[in-house]
């Protein structure tokens, strides 16, 4: 059978435009952007361009981009960054039960080294209480990190209300957007954040690029140590090849049309589901407040995994680990207090620019078969 991509959070497709931007950078402008002579102008061009197209879809100064590896890194160097710069103000950090492996783990790197970090719940759609947040913070609490949009059931937090109870504390805000860039509005002055992380293999760049907006005056102690570059706050020679992809994706995200043709072909497959499966099927995720590509379906009583195995040539994920026989229901659906016997059924598929209706059609056969 034809294989069918529905894995779009997991990593997208490089956009041929993106390729395009990056090939003189594989064999011409090879230059060392942070020489003063001939050869690294063109490599610095492009990354200053990179930047300012990523600024622009961000709505911020171009200054306040720092380029990175990708999303992980730009959020270790929000988290460990605002820790080390502000450990004589407090050392309290808040976040939720439902962020990914790369605030988590920061996260309880940072518990060795004593910080003091709260995990706030969620409801059974995946959104944190705004009020929840007001009751955590402390005179000590120095930054809230929540996501913008979960990767698993695409869940879209209220970040605006939340980035404002944090600066009427007068505490740092850091948002996760990496899913949420290019799919939905991501103004960091309309959300009011301090900090906000992309990563570039979300948005139709290559891997291995990603950035961080960190808003003027916001201190930051960098991960890396060495040359200033990135106005010092990255050490490392900078990729041309890499920037210019990130920027062009950013371009796109901002000139392309909107998601409707991908939500209508969402809610046309979550329709379908619903039609052939009844009540053995159930929606994980906000039913409004959710990314307009991601749709999180439980089969009751079944195992996600072991129905992708069967999926014939269907690439698409499921949050809940196969351990030896044992079936560990993903942290994600476990916070928002989802039943074992539906979330071991979970199975995410997330939609993006190429998905056609005819996929979508050939998956729900595909699992009338399967189930």
């Amino acid at each position: 059978m034809q294989p069918i991509y529905l894995d779009y959070n997991a990593s997208t497709p490089v956009d041929p435009a993106v390729a395009a931007a990056m090939i003189p950078f594989l064999s011409e402008s090879f230059g060392n952007p942070s020489s003063g002579h001939w050869a690294a102008a063109p490599a610095k061009a492009a990354i200053e361009g990179a930047r300012g197209k990523i600024a622009a879809l961000l709505g911020c100064h171009e200054d306040e981009v720092i380029f990175t590896s990708g999303g992980s890194e730009a959020n270790n160097l929000a988290l460990k960054g605002v820790y080390y710069a502000r450990r004589d103000i407090g050392d309290h950090i808040i976040t939720t039960r439902v962020e990914h492996p790369a605030i988590m783990e920061p996260c309880r790197f940072l518990e060795r080294l004593g910080a003091r970090i709260t995990y706030l719940p969620v409801d059974g759609f995946g959104r944190v209480y705004p009020d929840d947040l007001v009751q955590a913070i402390t005179p000590r609490t120095i930054l809230v990190s929540i996501m913008h949009a979960n990767n698993e059931v695409g869940t879209i937090q209220p970040i605006d209300e939340c980035a404002r109870v944090a600066r009427e504390h007068r505490v740092l805000f850091h948002t996760d957007a990496a899913q949420s860039v290019g799919k939905i509005a991501t103004d960091v002055n309309g959300f009011g954040v301090d900090l906000l992380s992309i990563a570039g293999h979300k948005l139709y760049a290559p891997k291995g690029v990603g950035a961080l907006f960190v808003r003027r005056g916001v201190r930051l102690e960098p991960l890396l140590h060495g040359g200033g570059h990135e106005s010092g706050r990255r050490a490392g020679t900078e990729s041309a090849l890499l920037a210019a992809g990130l920027g062009k994706a950013c371009e796109l995200a901002r000139n392309l049309p909107s998601m409707d043709r991908v939500l209508a072909l969402r809610d046309h497959f979550w329709s379908d589901l619903q039609e052939r499966f009844g009540n053995r099927i159930a929606l994980n995720g906000h039913p409004a407040h959710r990314l307009p590509n991601t749709l999180n379906v439980s089969f009751i009583g079944r195992v996600g995994a072991e129905i992708l195995d069967r999926l014939d040539g269907v690439a698409a994920s499921t949050g809940s680990a196969c351990h030896a026989g044992r079936i560990e229901l993903s942290p994600v659906l476990e916070a928002m207090g989802v039943a074992p016997e539906a979330g071991m059924g979970a199975i995410r598929f997330s939609l993006g620019r190429g998905t056609t209706r005819e996929e979508i059609a050939s998956v729900a056969e595909r699992l009338s078969a399967v189930l």
